[in-house]
């Protein structure tokens, strides 16, 4: 089974932390996403993966992008702790959280948006980090919410699940932005616990082999 990512992308760090958790090992690929233009462009990867996005897995013959699809891939045919509840409310429920960041929060602010702002539309530094902070702040609101309502230590009570491995990556890329985390204090309260947890560690963008 071969992965490819990139250290700083949160949808390849999203998958690493549920790999991680479920003890499946796996071979890492790195896929530059800025040197020469972004090797996620080229002919050999765009031949793996239209969309010219990371992640991608690799698992025998199966060649599957989008990292929802692939975590519930990795949960429904490895073992390792569940990552979805058994009761099928709450396995929406958390569906429902990691879409709120993979669909709704992340794609607005994903790279190639950011470089379109920029290079395209003409924005400046200051705008295009505004515009990042402006629609992570809209979701963050809801996630603190939504938190508030379904948190333990964890997102969902006091077990694990895709809405942890969904939330410390988009916190980890607010971060990187500057962007004012005060207003979310039960955001922060599980992500820091989330942190501190081996496998979290271990999927962290600093300590990926390609981010050196």
């Amino acid at each position: 089974m071969t992965l490819y990512g990139y250290w700083r992308s949160s949808a390849a760090y999203r998958v690493r932390i549920a790999m991680a958790i479920k003890g499946i090992d796996c071979e890492q690929r790195a896929v530059h996403l800025v040197k020469d233009g972004g090797e996620q462009h080229g002919p050999v990867y765009r031949a793996l993966n239209p969309a010219e996005l990371v992640p991608t897995l690799v698992d025998g013959e199966l060649v599957l992008s989008q990292s929802l699809a692939i975590m519930e891939y990795l949960e429904e045919t490895h073992g390792g702790p569940a990552l979805l509840p058994s009761n099928p409310a709450e396995r929406a429920r958390v569906r429902a959280f990691c879409q709120d960041i993979a669909c709704d929060i992340h794609p607005v602010n994903n790279l190639r948006v950011l470089q379109y702002l920029q290079g395209e539309l003409g924005l400046s530094d200051g705008q295009k980090d505004d515009w990042y902070r402006h629609w992570l702040a809209v979701g963050f609101r809801a996630l603190e919410q939504r938190l508030e309502a379904s948190a333990g230590r964890y997102a969902f009570g006091d077990t694990l699940t895709l809405a942890d491995c969904c939330l410390v990556p988009q916190v980890y890329n607010a971060r990187r932005f500057k962007v004012d985390m005060v207003p979310y204090p039960t955001l922060n309260a599980v992500c820091a616990r989330l942190e501190a947890l081996d496998a979290f560690i271990a999927a962290a963008p600093e300590h990926q082999l390609d981010a050196h």
